[in-house]
């Protein structure tokens, strides 16, 4: 498995993933990403900064996509928490989603580890990474804690009017 930045040329699979993700959460009863988040100009966002990456297997189908945002990250703002760490130096992980032709195979697990790994190895000036994920996404507070992740806070009315999430941090140690 391995991940690459996404160019432009592969927005529609970029987007293709996330309304997978979306139909998915859907069925699970879970109300994230059910409006216009994520959305087009958003996805153009991650690309054009080089904020967005694909994941894919070793046959190299692409499996799944995520976006790694740099500090500030406005999103956090408003958090009802305290850090595990007060830094600027931090990245912040979303719209994170595999396909679901893909799903129940441990991509999400690997790729997790590989992205911790790569940040780790070649961003040493980072301290801590962030993530947060809707409060009726069990699978993700799972996988985000099974990441060793630290639940520090949450979030309300960020993406969506009434919506709830929880924030999440992992201090990098070295």
């Amino acid at each position: 498995m391995y991940f690459s930045k996404a160019t432009d040329a592969e927005l529609n699979t970029i987007l293709k993933i996330l309304r997978d993700g979306r139909a998915q959460l859907a069925e699970a009863g879970v109300d994230q990403w059910q409006g216009d988040y994520p959305n087009v100009e958003q996805i153009k966002e991650d690309i054009k900064n080089g904020h967005a990456y694909l994941f894919n297997a070793d046959d190299h189908a692409t499996v799944g996509c995520v976006a790694i945002t740099s500090a500030p990250d406005n999103v956090y703002d408003t958090m009802d928490g305290k850090w595990l760490i007060q830094t600027d130096n931090y990245l912040t992980i979303h719209r994170f989603a595999i396909l679901s032709t893909h799903a129940g195979k441990g991509y999400a697990t690997t790729l997790f580890k590989q992205l911790i790994a790569h940040i780790t190895a070649e961003h040493p000036e980072i301290d801590s990474l962030r993530i947060d994920t809707h409060v009726d996404n069990k699978a993700m507070q799972h996988l985000i804690t099974k990441m060793g992740f630290t639940h520090v806070g949450d979030l309300n009315g960020v993406y969506r009017h009434n919506d709830k999430c929880y924030v999440y941090e992992q201090v990098i140690n070295r």
